[in-house]
């Protein structure tokens, strides 16, 4: 890994801000940030990344090479988790495996965000139609868990009040407040175009950085909060949780070299293979998967993956795809 692109993403303002989110929680400071301020900045993020996708994805035009970036995204966010599946079920129960398998197939905004920043501090180009393909990975993932836990659970009961109620779980996967907004921003940033984005820019582009501190500073103190969590997950968990996101991100460089994606592109799918969904993810599976433990697949996906994927992960993988394309 180049020691100056860790350096660099160790000291720039979204990971300090984290970091000292997680100081603050584990010095017991009283900071917080009120839980409608964070749904704000949630928000905004999601809000501004899906305009400015929308936006790029209008510049650049709908040809079969995005149209293959979008669907290799999609496939993906359905198959990981059949595959953390397998590996989940050895040591956990059938619910347990498949609510975490659907966190590790699904994406985080925010790691994809970081990794934007990541590429516009090195000055790296990268395409708006992978902010699409973010989107497209939120639901597959969700809806693979949900089928995989029901493969289980029929399997082990012939109970009818034990099924599923499929309306409810295929509304709750779609119709996430995360996917509407990520969605909804896009279509309308494609609709509107170079002007929606005059128009748009000095809200959705300028104080992004800013706003993403912020929410990182949360996400801190959230993370720390989550440790006591991680250690009673046991060692088999916590390796999960540091050896899935560069197996995965791996499988997203072998699958960007293949369509051809540039280096910032390739970075940008990599890091939408490696990252796993604590936001849309474990709210739909409250729903769906009421049986499968949040305290493992949370602290697992925020207090382990996340961090290391912003911290070491992001660099790792511009580093190897760095030394493969050139």
């Amino acid at each position: 890994m180049d020691p100056t692109a860790l350096t660099q993403n160790l000291l720039s303002p979204p990971i300090l801000f984290f970091g000292l989110g997680m100081l603050a929680t584990v010095v017991r400071s009283d900071l917080s940030v009120p839980p409608a301020v964070a749904k704000g900045l949630s928000i905004y993020l999601l809000v501004s990344i899906g305009f400015h996708g929308g936006y790029e994805l209008h510049r650049s035009g709908l040809d079969l090479g995005v149209v293959g970036t979008l669907g290799v995204a999609a496939l993906s966010s359905a198959v990981l988790p059949v595959l953390g599946f397998f590996v989940l079920r050895t040591r956990l129960k059938g619910q347990d495996a498949a609510g975490i398998a659907a966190c590790y197939g699904s994406v985080s905004a925010v790691t994809f965000i970081t990794a934007i920043s990541f590429l516009e501090r090195g000055q790296t180009e990268y395409s708006g139609h992978l902010i699409a393909a973010m989107a497209l990975m939120e639901s597959p993932a969700i809806v693979t868990g949900i089928v995989l836990a029901t493969l289980v659970r029929t399997a082990d009961t012939s109970d009818d009040n034990q099924r599923p109620e499929w309306r409810a779980m295929a509304h709750e996967a779609l119709a996430n407040s995360a996917i509407v907004l990520l969605l909804g921003s896009l279509v309308i940033g494609y609709v509107c175009g170079d002007s929606g984005w005059a128009t748009m820019k000095p809200l959705v582009k300028d104080p992004f950085q800013a706003v993403l501190c912020l929410f990182l500073l949360d996400m801190g103190l959230v993370a720390a909060r989550r440790l006591g969590d991680l250690r009673r997950s046991g060692v088999f968990l916590v390796s999960f949780a540091l050896i899935a996101p560069p197996v995965q991100a791996s499988l997203g460089i072998l699958a960007a070299a293949a369509l051809g994606l540039s280096q910032g592109d390739a970075l940008l799918l990599a890091v939408l293979f490696g990252s796993a969904s604590y936001i849309a993810a474990p709210a739909a599976l409250r729903l769906a998967l009421p049986n499968a433990n949040p305290s493992l697949y949370v602290p697992m996906s925020l207090g382990l993956t996340f961090p290391f994927n912003i911290i070491v992960g992001i660099p790792l993988y511009a580093t190897i795809i760095q030394w493969w394309w050139t």
